[in-house]
């Protein structure tokens, strides 16, 4: 009974793990400051009075940035403004290289963005023969886990000069106001850390899957075997015990070095493994090799490596000596391939599309050492052997079950596909749906009414292990789970992340928080310090993906909603275009040297945000007290965990 809980209980863990993956913290730590485009501006003279402006800009690898034309409805587009308008006139509309299509499920429209390089042309023709030089300035948005708005100044010398970008002087009027956006800090020490997610999780994920690998019938039955080798062969038994040491290490070492080209693969292109996650025809191909892994599983056919190769390394391992038993662990490894092999594709799959190669490096340690411990541990404790339940039925039993889970997953990266291209196939019912028909014929197995090629002859429900049936009641649970979830009797929390978003179903919902919102950070530290309440500082956007995910997955908590009343919330929208009253506006000069003119709410707080946490992206949430004191350090796209536990930590601190 213990193995079958053990199976089922290890998969349900490994649930929130692959959920944590895709929330690791943003690929900005410790950078904020870095731009994450590099523009630079030629021209081509066409005729005496005709130019062709050239835009070109590198996009740092994993960013993108939004095209002019992107719909409206999605993130914010690119705006080129020309601030010399006199003596030009524009022929025809600009025209962008290279742009990218793609469906946002949060906004519910095709985006258009760059990645990796940007190129706009514009024609222009010359009115008046005393026009030199063409100015102006870019408006964009790069986004990665975060988005950034950001402006650079441009001048095109059509006479060949070195022109410069004119250093606006600031007048006292700005310097007093830009004064007021900086705000007396206390902890500021904490601003420029991060809290990261740890790579354990990872780690821990791949070591779960080496033991479910270890349940199943090409790994369980080796360990009495190999294990009786080394002691029985041994002339001693230290010897013995040493030859199963190595013999584990070099479990471990070739999991482990399955993962290293991957490291050459991102060094050549680190956009490959990001773009795992978001590839339509990757997802589509995992998902095909899921389904093809599963019917395995369920004992239609048979996966194997070449069985040369197998018999290649079985002589190979005759060899004596430490050579003769990497072999022997090379020869478990190839041999147990149609049983590990689902188990490694999951595992590749989850973590390349969450974190790269070193999550996968780390995955595949786990994996390798939870493979590896047992034929140690026996080795040092024979007797244990005596133990071991004999192979049989219940590791038929373990395949079929892993059969199904593998379905599940394979729905997980056709959804994918889905939600970017909007074919519209797996909307958040159809998703849900199809879960439940999995795990209700999963039901049905656990209690014999339905059985694959390799299931023993049908038995009476009663003669079924108590573990089987016991599992089976489980399943049956969570397949009512998915039925109540189907008809909106439960929002389905603990599976978060997994199906689509609920904006991307035929009944999609809205969410909205009940508690008190300010808009304007003086307004909310008013009231804060009436009320003696802390503050959480929301830097946000309306056209901010992560924002409204954020939104919907993790401020919809309802462990997450307690704990965020007990803050004065104060939400600051950086891309915000009304315009600030005219006693209002002013001229910032950054670090750098430029000089923006706060026009608008967006610009005041995306510049508030930059002054005083030297940040520019979103989500960005801070925790204040009301004497302006940090009390834990900022976090930005993190999971629910995560942020229960920091909205914690700053009630503590407070």
């Amino acid at each position: 009974m213990k193995r079958y809980l053990l199976t089922f209980l290890m998969v349900l863990l490994a649930i929130p793990f692959a959920k944590a993956q895709i929330s690791f913290n943003s690929p900005l730590a410790g950078q904020q400051n870095d731009n994450p485009v590099e523009w630079t501006f030629s021209q081509e003279k066409l005729s005496d009075t005709e130019y062709l402006l050239i835009f070109k800009g590198k996009i740092a690898p994993k960013w993108h940035v939004y095209s002019q034309n992107n719909p409206k409805g999605g993130a914010l587009p690119m705006v080129i403004t020309y601030t010399t308008t006199e003596g030009i006139e524009m022929v025809g509309e600009s025209q962008e290289e290279g742009l990218q299509k793609t469906f946002n499920d949060v906004f519910g429209v095709d985006e258009l963005f760059f990645e990796k390089e940007i190129k706009i042309t514009q024609k222009v023709k010359i009115t008046d023969p005393n026009v030199k030089h063409i100015k102006g300035n870019i408006f964009c948005q790069a986004c990665i886990d975060v988005c950034i708005n950001l402006k650079e100044d441009f001048v095109f010398s059509l006479d060949g000069s070195a022109a410069q970008v004119e250093q606006k002087q600031i007048d006292s009027r700005s310097e007093d106001m830009a004064k007021q956006l900086e705000i007396p800090l206390k902890n500021k020490e904490l601003i420029g850390k991060t809290e990261q997610e740890s790579n354990w999780t990872v780690f821990l994920l791949g070591f779960l899957g080496g033991f479910i690998a270890l349940l199943t019938p090409c790994v369980f039955p080796m360990i009495p075997l190999t294990v009786s080798f080394f002691t029985k062969q041994s002339k001693t038994r230290k010897k013995g015990i040493f030859n199963a040491f190595l013999y584990g290490f070099f479990i471990l070492l070739i999991y482990v070095l399955l993962s290293i080209p991957f490291h050459f693969l991102d060094n050549i292109d680190p956009e490959i493994l990001n773009n795992i996650s978001t590839n339509v025809w990757l997802n589509v191909v995992f998902f095909v090799i899921f389904v093809i892994f599963a019917f395995s599983f369920f004992g239609f056919y048979e996966i194997t490596l070449p069985s040369s190769w197998g018999n290649k390394m079985d002589n190979a391992s005759n060899v004596g000596g430490m050579i003769g038993i990497f072999f022997m662990a090379l020869t478990l490894a190839i041999v147990s391939f149609s049983c590990t092999g689902p188990i490694l594709g999951s595992l590749l799959a989850g973590s390349l599309s969450s974190g790269g190669a070193i999550q996968l490096t780390l995955g595949m340690a786990g994996f390798g050492l939870s493979l590896a411990l047992p034929f140690v541990l026996f080795a040092l404790f024979p007797s244990w052997l005596n133990s071991l339940p004999k192979s049989g039925g219940w590791m038929t039993t373990a395949k079929v079950f892993l059969g199904f889970l593998e379905l599940a997953f394979a729905l997980k990266f056709l959804s994918n596909a889905d939600l970017v291209q909007h074919w519209g196939l797996l909307k958040r019912e159809v998703f849900v749906g199809l879960w439940f028909v999995l795990f209700a014929l999963l039901t049905l197995y656990l209690f014999g009414l339905i059985r694959f090629p390799h299931d023993e002859p049908r038995k009476p429900l009663l003669q079924y292990s108590k573990g089987r049936l016991i599992i089976g009641v489980l399943s049956a649970a969570f397949s009512i789970y998915l039925l109540l979830g189907l008809f909106g009797k439960n929002s389905l929390r603990v599976l978060s992340g997994f199906p689509p978003p609920e904006s991307y179903a035929f009944f999609p919902k809205e969410h909205k928080n009940d508690q008190i919102v300010f808009k304007d950070y003086y307004e909310g530290m008013a009231y804060a310090k009436e009320h003696n309440m802390p503050v959480m500082l929301d830097f946000t956007g309306w056209a901010c993906v992560n924002c409204r995910k954020m939104e919907e997955h993790v401020w919809t908590d309802p462990q997450v909603k307690e704990l965020m009343k007990k803050y004065v919330l104060i939400s600051l929208y950086v891309d915000d275009k009304e315009e600030l009253p005219k006693d209002k506006q002013f001229d910032f000069k950054h670090r750098n040297g430029r000089v923006e003119y706060i026009k608008t709410i967006g610009d005041k707080w995306a510049t508030f945000q930059e002054v005083n946490f030297s940040s520019a992206s979103q989500p960005y949430y801070v925790l204040l007290s009301p004497n302006t004191e940090l009390l834990s350090t900022p976090v930005q796209y993190v999971d629910v965990e995560t942020y229960k536990e920091w909205l914690r930590k700053g009630v503590k601190n407070d």
